[in-house]
C-alpha cells in the first residue's frame, strides 16, 4: 500500500497550495480566504520514483466548539487517524500562534510521526523563520514555499524515507492471480456485480447509498483461472460524504485502486454520467490501471434512452478510449462473462511483453507517417524504444531533442503503439531520453605548435585543390 501523508493546520496557512502542488494539479481551491476547504481532498503525489497519497484537510481550529468551523476540525482528526505520516503547516510570516501550541499538543497525543513545515518562508533566513516553531517540541521545523516550490521535494523525500518502496516487480509478477478492482458511485450496482462474478451471495447488495464500507478482497477461480476481486466502497461526491466512517473508505478505495491489476468502472445507465464518475475514471488513469468500463442496469431501457446514454458517455468519459465497454445487467447476469473476458484481455495487454526491435520498428513507422514537430532550433531525433516496465506499459524512447516533445504527439505515439501491438483495455507510458552532447559546456583544448603547422598545410592544401577545380 501508498504512504498516506495529511496535510493539516490553521485556516489559511497554504495547505490547498501545497496539495495541488505535491499532487501537480489544481484540484483543491486555493483563495486568500480562511476555512475554503472543508471537506478531505484526496490525491496522488509522486517524488522521483516514489508514489503516494496525500490529503488535504480544511483547517483546523481546536477551540471551536459548533458550526462550520467545528465539522472542519472534526473532519481534520478523521483524516489523522487515516495518516501514515502528518505535514503540520504553520504560517512563517505569522508566527507560532496559541492555536498551533494547542494543535501540536493535539498531534503528539495521536502517536503519529509528524513533520513541522513552517510555510511562506521564501526570502526569509532559515533560522530566522524556524526558531520560535521548536516550542512546539515536535522536532525540527522545516521552512518551505508551498507557492514556490522552496524546499517541498527535500521535505517529501524525509517524510517517505521511513516507508519501504514499493517494489514493482510484485506489480508484474505473472505467478500471481490478477486482482480486478470494482468502482464506481454508490448504488450503481458494484456488490451486484461481485455477487454475479463470483455466482454466490458473497457480499451485501442491498438498494440503499453506502452498503459496503470498507474493501472486501475475494480470491475466486474461473474456468480453471485465479483471481481477486475486490469489492470497494462507493466514490461519493466529497459535498455529499456525511459519516465519519465513510469517509474513510473513500482512501480504501484509492488504495484498492493502486493495489489492482484491474480496475472495472462500474456507472449507472439509468443516472446520467456524473462529474464523480469522470474523477474515479481520470485516477484509474493516473494510477495506470488496465480498465473496463461497465454500463450497469442496461435492461429496461428504452432504444431512445440507450443512444443518450452512449452519447453521454463519449462526451464526458471520451479519455476512457482505450477501454473496452460493455452494457450489463448485474442483477440478471446479463454481459457479465464479456466483462470477465476484457478483464483477462486488458490484464494480458498490461502484462505484456514488447521486444526492442519491434518496438522500434513501430516507432521508425510512427515517425515517418508523422514526424515529430521541431522544437527549438533542432528538429528531435528519435533512435529507438524499449520497453521499461508493465502495469501498465512503459515505453521508453531514446534521441536528440526530446526534452520538450508536446504532450499531442506523445498521445500520437501511444495510440500509434496501441494499435501495432493490440494493447486494448490499458492505458500506455510513453517516456523520453534525450541523449547529452558529451562537448557541450566543455572548452576547446589549445592546439600544440606541431597541431597547428598541420592544420596550416591542410588549409594550404585544401585551397590549391579548390583553386585546381
Amino acid at each position: 500500500m501508498l504512504p498516506t501523508l495529511v496535510l493539516v493546520g490553521r485556516p489559511n496557512v497554504g495547505k490547498s497550495t501545497l496539495f495541488n502542488r505535491l499532487t501537480r494539479s489544481r484540484d483543491a481551491l486555493v483563495a486568500d480566504q480562511p476555512g475554503l476547504t472543508r471537506d478531505r481532498h484526496y490525491g496522488r503525489g509522486r517524488v522521483g520514483e516514489r508514489s503516494y497519497l496525500v490529503v488535504d484537510t480544511g483547517g483546523l481550529e481546536p477551540v471551536a466548539k459548533d458550526g462550520i468551523m467545528f465539522e472542519m476540525a472534526r473532519q481534520s482528526r478523521q483524516a489523522v487517524d487515516e495518516a501514515d505520516m502528518v505535514l503540520f503547516l504553520v504560517d512563517g510570516r505569522a508566527g507560532c500562534t496559541p492555536q498551533d501550541l494547542i494543535i501540536a499538543t493535539e498531534l503528539r497525543k495521536t502517536g503519529k510521526p509528524i513533520l513541522v513545515l513552517v510555510n511562506k518562508a521564501e526570502g526569509m533566513a532559515r533560522a530566522r523563520v524556524t526558531a520560535e516553531f521548536f516550542e512546539l517540541g515536535l522536532g525540527e521545523p522545516y521552512p518551505i514555499s508551498s507557492a514556490h516550490g522552496d524546499n517541498v521535494v527535500e521535505v517529501v523525500e524525509i517524510a517517505l524515507e521511513n516507508f519501504p518502496e514499493e517494489v514493482e516487480e510484485e506489480t508484474v509478477n505473472h505467478d500471481k492471480p490478477p486482482k480486478l478492482a470494482i468502482v464506481g458511485r454508490p448504488n450503481v450496482g458494484k456488490s451486484t456485480l461481485v455477487n454475479a462474478i463470483l455466482g454466490e451471495q458473497r457480499v451485501i447488495a442491498f438498494d440503499q447509498p453506502g452498503t459496503t464500507r470498507d474493501s472486501i478482497y475475494i480470491d475466486f477461480e474461473r474456468d480453471g483461472k485465479q483471481y481477486t476481486i475486490i469489492d470497494t466502497a462507493g466514490v461519493r461526491r466529497r459535498g455529499k460524504v456525511e459519516e465519519a466512517i465513510e469517509k474513510f473508505s473513500v482512501i480504501k478505495t484509492m488504495q484498492a485502486i493502486e493495489d489492482a491489476n484491474v480496475v472495472v468502472l462500474v456507472v449507472d445507465a439509468r443516472d446520467q454520467i456524473t462529474e464523480q464518475d469522470a474523477h474515479v475514471a481520470d485516477f484509474v488513469l493516473q494510477a495506470g490501471r488496465a480498465l473496463v468500463l461497465a454500463v450497469n442496469k442496461w435492461d429496461g431501457l428504452d432504444n431512445h434512452q440507450r443512444e443518450m446514454v452512449k452519447s453521454d458517455i463519449e462526451r464526458k468519459l471520451h479519455f476512457l478510449g482505450f477501454a473496452k465497454r460493455h452494457y450489463i445487467s448485474a442483477l440478471n447476469g446479463n454481459g457479465i462473462v464479456n466483462v470477465l473476458k476484457s478483464a483477462d484481455e486488458a490484464y494480458a495487454a498490461a502484462m505484456s511483453k514488447l521486444s526492442t526491435p519491434k518496438l522500434t520498428r513501430a516507432l521508425l513507422g510512427a515517425t515517418e507517417k508523422q514526424a515529430p514537430p521541431k522544437v527549438g532550433r533542432f528538429l528531435p531525433k528519435m533512435r529507438y524504444a524499449h520497453q521499461g516496465g508493465s502495469n501498465p506499459p512503459l515505453i521508453v524512447i531514446h534521441g536528440s531533442g526530446l526534452d520538450n516533445i508536446p504532450a499531442s504527439y506523445a498521445r500520437y505515439l501511444e495510440r500509434a503503439f496501441a494499435e501495432v501491438f493490440r494493447l486494448e483495455g490499458t492505458p500506455l507510458k510513453i517516456q523520453f531520453n534525450s541523449s547529452k552532447n558529451p562537448f557541450e559546456g566543455k572548452k576547446p583544448r589549445a592546439l600544440t605548435e606541431a597541431e597547428q603547422r598541420s592544420a596550416h598545410r591542410a588549409r594550404i592544401r585544401g585551397r590549391k585543390l579548390y583553386g585546381k577545380q
